[in-house]
C-alpha cells in the first residue's frame, strides 16, 4: 500500500495486531482495512511467515476529522465459522486452551487437560489418554466433533474412539472449543459442539525431548523436531507410555507418531500430515461391569493434505483419510473359566475419507464463504453391520454411507458489529432422497473496546453410529431403525477483556429431537439404543482470567489466576429408564487455576475442580448388578511444580493430592493419589 493509496483512504480504519500472520492480514488487506503491526517485547514476530513485511513502531492513520482510531485484534485467530476470525470478532463463545496453559497443567494428555474446562464432561474409564468419553452441555460423546487442524476426526463406529488420534501434548499450540450445535463451522456431526486441536507451525530448526516416570510402573518418553529448507518446514514427533495400572487390568501402553511438513509455494501453502496412533490397554469394567476383565487394542493411521491460496479470493482444498483398527476382548486372553456362549474377539476396521472445498472472498462488506464436503464413512466387522456375501479374512459385516454437504456463510465485520449468516445443506445416502437445510445466524456487537454482547442461533444433526445401529451382544441390543438426532440452540452472552481481566458469561437453551441413547427399564434387562425421545437443555457458563503480573507488577510471586463455572439443567423423560449416558449429566462443574512462583523460575500450578453429577448407575456386586445408585459430587486437586534452568525443565505432577475417592462414570473407579516427575530438553 503506498503513500498515494494512503492520503485518498480517509476513511480507512487501522487494526493493530498483536501477533502477524499472513492469513489473517491477507483477509483484512481484501477489505480495504489498514493493517499497522506493531514492534513488541520479545520474539512475538521472530516466526511470523511474512514475506516482504517491515515492522514499524506504530503507523497512524489520520480520518477526515484528525482522530486516531486504532483497534487492537486479539493475538488468536479462530475457527467458530467457516472463516477464521480474530477471537474479538468472533461472534461465538469459543474457549481456547493456549499453550500457556499446557506448560502449566499437571496432565499427560489431551483428556487430562479438558478436565480443568467448566463447559467439557469428561467421562474417563483410563487416565492419561487411554479412554475417555468427552461431551459438551449435557451431550454425549458421540455428539462432540474432535478436530485435528480442522479436519474432522470422529469416529463412524464409536465416539469412544474420537480421541484415538496420534497426537502428543508438546505438538498442540492451542485448543478451541465450540459449545453448542456447530454443524456449520465443524460438519453436520458437531451436534453439542466441537473440539479443534490447533498443531504448532514450526519455523525454525529445533529439538525437544522429555521422559518421565512415576507411581504405579508410569513411564513416558516424548521427542519432537523441526528442520527447515528455503521452501518448507518439516516436523516429527514421537511419544510413548505405559503403566501397570492403578487398579487390576488397567495397564496400558501407548504409542504416537506425528509428520507434519508445511511448503511454501509462492505465497500459497500446502499442509501435509501423517499420523500413527497405537493404544493396548486393559478394560476393567469399561463397557459392562458383568466382565471385568475386558481388553481394548487399537490402531489409528491418518493422513491429509490441505492447500491455502492467498488474495481477495481464497482457496482451501482438504483430501484426508482415517483408517481405526479395533479388537475388542470381553475375556482378556488368557482369562479362565471363559463361558461357552463367547463367540470370540470382536474385530473392527473403520475407514473415513474425505474431501472439502472452502472458498473466502473478502471484500469491503465483508468474507463470503462457502463450498463443500464429501465424506465416506465405513465399517468392517464381524460384529458390526450387515452380512457380506464373501468374508475378507476375519470380517464378516460391513456397512457404509457418504455424508454429502454444501455451505454458504457471509460474515458482515466493522468495529462495531459482525453479523454471520450461513447455513449448511445437508445429505446423507442412508437416508434415501433427502437434503435437510440446517442455517445458523450469529452476531457480535461491540460497544467499546473491551465489551462484547453476542447472540446465536443455530441448527445441527448427527447420524447414529455404527455401534448404536448394529451392537448386539449378551448384555446389548442395537438398533437399526435408529433415526437422525436434531437440535437446536439458543445462545446470548457477554464478554469483557482488557489487559487485566478476561470474564465472560452465557445463557443457553436447547432443544433436542430424537436424541439416542443406550437405556433400560430395569436393572437386570439389557442395554437397548433407542431415540430417546425429546431433551429440553438449559444452563449457563461462566469463566474469569486475571493477569495478575499485569495488576499487581513483576515484583510479586502471583502470575494468572482463572476461574470458570457450569450449570446444566434437562428435563427427564416420564418413563424413568436407566440411562448410560444422556441423562448422566454435569449439573455442576466449577474450575479453579492458580500460577505462581516460588522463587525465580521455580513456578507452582494449583488446579482444582468440583462437579456434581445428576443420574444414577446400576452398582455391580462381585460381577452381579445391584442396587441404582447416584452419582456423588466429588472434589480433586491437582499440582505442578516447575523449575526451568536454559534449556532444561524440570517437572512434578501431584494429582488427587487427598487422595479422594470418585466415579465419572458406571463403575469405573478413578485414580486416586498419582505422583511423577521428569525433566525435558529444548534446543533451537
Amino acid at each position: 500500500m503506498n503513500k498515494q493509496k494512503l492520503s485518498k483512504s480517509t476513511s480507512l480504519k487501522a487494526f493493530r495486531f498483536k501477533r502477524f500472520a499472513r492469513k489473517s492480514y491477507s483477509v483484512f488487506n481484501s477489505m480495504h482495512k489498514v493493517v499497522s503491526i506493531g514492534v513488541l517485547s520479545g520474539c512475538a514476530l521472530m516466526n511470523a511467515h511474512a514475506a516482504s513485511v517491515n515492522p514499524v513502531e506504530q503507523t497512524r492513520i489520520k480520518t477526515s476529522t484528525d482522530s486516531m482510531l486504532i483497534r487492537e485484534l486479539d493475538e488468536v485467530v479462530v475457527t467458530a465459522s467457516k472463516t477464521d476470525l480474530p477471537l474479538s470478532q468472533a461472534a461465538k463463545q469459543v474457549i481456547v486452551i493456549t499453550q500457556k496453559d499446557i506448560e502449566v497443567a499437571p496432565v499427560r494428555s489431551t483428556e487430562d487437560l479438558l478436565n480443568y474446562v467448566a463447559g467439557v464432561d469428561v467421562l474417563q474409564r483410563g487416565p492419561h489418554g487411554v479412554q475417555a468419553d468427552i461431551s459438551l452441555r449435557g451431550g454425549s460423546f458421540d455428539q462432540t466433533a474432535i478436530l485435528l487442524n480442522g479436519i474432522n476426526l470422529t469416529n463412524p463406529q464409536t465416539g469412544h474412539y474420537s480421541f484415538d488420534i496420534p497426537l502428543n501434548l508438546s505438538d498442540i499450540e492451542r485448543i478451541e472449543i465450540i459449545q453448542g450445535p456447530a454443524s456449520l463451522a465443524y460438519g453436520a456431526g458437531a451436534f453439542g459442539g466441537g473440539i479443534n486441536i490447533i498443531t504448532k507451525k514450526d519455523t525454525l530448526s529445533n529439538a525437544y525431548v522429555k521422559t518421565e516416570g512415576g507411581m504405579y510402573g508410569l513411564f513416558g518418553a516424548e521427542a519432537r523436531g523441526a528442520m527447515r529448507t528455503p521452501s518448507a518446514v518439516h516436523q516429527l514427533s514421537a511419544g510413548y507410555d505405559r503403566s501397570d495400572g492403578y487398579i487390576a487390568n488397567s495397564d496400558y501402553q501407548l504409542l504416537n507418531v506425528l509428520w507434519q511438513s508445511r511448503f511454501d509455494i509462492k505465497n500459497n501453502t500446502l499442509d501435509v500430515q501423517l499420523g500413527y496412533n497405537d493404544k493396548d490397554y486393559g478394560a476393567n469394567t469399561f463397557y459392562t461391569a458383568a466382565y471385568p476383565n475386558q481388553f481394548d487394542d487399537t490402531e489409528t493411521i491418518f493422513a491429509s493434505i490441505k492447500g491455502e491460496t492467498n488474495g481477495q479470493l481464497k482457496v482451501i482444498p482438504v483430501l484426508y483419510w482415517n483408517r481405526h483398527y479395533d479388537c475388542f476382548q470381553l475375556f482378556r486372553d488368557g482369562t479362565s473359566n471363559i463361558p461357552d456362549w463367547y463367540k470370540g474377539h470382536n474385530y473392527h476396521r473403520s475407514d473415513v475419507f474425505g474431501a472439502n472445498l472452502n472458498m473466502q472472498y473478502a471484500s469491503a462488506w465483508g468474507i463470503t464463504s462457502f463450498g463443500g464436503e464429501f465424506r465416506n464413512e465405513s465399517i468392517l466387522s464381524n460384529v458390526l453391520g450387515k452380512p457380506m456375501d464373501e468374508p475378507i479374512g476375519k470380517y464378516t459385516k460391513s456397512d457404509s454411507r457418504t455424508n454429502i454437504s454444501y455451505f454458504a456463510e457471509h460474515n458482515f465485520v466493522t468495529d462495531k458489529f459482525t453479523l454471520s449468516l450461513g447455513g449448511l445443506l445437508n445429505h446423507n445416502t442412508a437416508i434415501a432422497d433427502k437434503f435437510t437445510f440446517y442455517p445458523a445466524v450469529n452476531a457480535s456487537f461491540r460497544p467499546t473496546p473491551s465489551v462484547s454482547i453476542y447472540a446465536s442461533w443455530n441448527k445441527a444433526t448427527r447420524m447414529p453410529t455404527f455401534t448404536e445401529l448394529y451392537y448386539t451382544t449378551a448384555t446389548h441390543t442395537g438398533n437399526t431403525d435408529l433415526e437422525a438426532e436434531r437440535s437446536q440452540a439458543w445462545e446470548t452472552g457477554i464478554k469483557f477483556r482488557n489487559r487485566i481481566v478476561s470474564a465472560e458469561a452465557s445463557a443457553f437453551y436447547m432443544r433436542g429431537d430424537s436424541l439416542i441413547d443406550w437405556v433400560k427399564p430395569d436393572p437386570d434387562a439389557l442395554w437397548e439404543s433407542r431415540n430417546h425421545s425429546r431433551i429440553n437443555k438449559k444452563g449457563v457458563e461462566t469463566n474469569l482470567s486475571l493477569d495478575l503480573q499485569e495488576w499487581f507488577g513483576n515484583h510479586q510471586p502471583f502470575k494468572n489466576f482463572r476461574a470458570g463455572y457450569t450449570y446444566l439443567h434437562q428435563n427427564l423423560v416420564e418413563d424413568e429408564l436407566i440411562s448410560n449416558y444422556t441423562l448422566n449429566h454435569l449439573r455442576h462443574k466449577f474450575t479453579a487455576t492458580l500460577y505462581h512462583e516460588i522463587v525465580k523460575n521455580l513456578s507452582v500450578s494449583w488446579n482444582f475442580r468440583w462437579q456434581d453429577r445428576i443420574g444414577s448407575y446400576v452398582r455391580y456386586v462381585d460381577g452381579k448388578p445391584g442396587e441404582k445408585t447416584a452419582y456423588k459430587p466429588f472434589s480433586v486437586l491437582d499440582v505442578k511444580v516447575d523449575y526451568a534452568m536454559k534449556h532444561f525443565r524440570f517437572f512434578a505432577n501431584a494429582n488427587n493430592i487427598f487422595d479422594a475417592s470418585f466415579i465419572d462414570f458406571g463403575n469405573v473407579p478413578q485414580p486416586g493419589f498419582w505422583f511423577t516427575a521428569g525433566v525435558s530438553y529444548t534446543t533451537r
